[in-house]
C-alpha cells in the first residue's frame, strides 16, 4: 500500500495525520482511545482499532471523494 500525506492537525508533527492510499481508503493517524468507558461502547473486532481525531482534520479529505452523511 502506497501512502500519500495529505495534512495534519498537528503543531510538531506528531499526530493526528490523514493520508490516502493507492488502495481507494484512508489511513489515519491519531490518539489510542484508552478509556475503558468509551471502548466499552464499541464493538472493535480482532484486526481492528479506533483511534480519535479533531473533527478540523477532516478539512483535509479531498472534496469530490466523500459523501456528506444526514445523521
Amino acid at each position: 500500500m502506497k501512502l500519500r500525506w495529505l495534512g495534519t492537525d498537528s503543531r510538531d508533527g506528531d499526530s493526528p495525520t490523514l493520508y490516502d492510499t493507492d488502495e481507494d481508503q484512508y489511513v489515519i493517524q491519531g490518539f489510542t482511545i484508552t478509556d475503558p468507558d468509551m471502548r466499552a461502547q464499541l464493538n472493535i473486532p480482532d484486526g481492528e482499532e479506533v483511534i480519535r481525531v479533531p473533527k478540523g482534520l477532516m478539512n483535509y479529505l479531498p472534496k469530490g471523494t466523500h459523501e456528506a452523511v444526514d445523521g
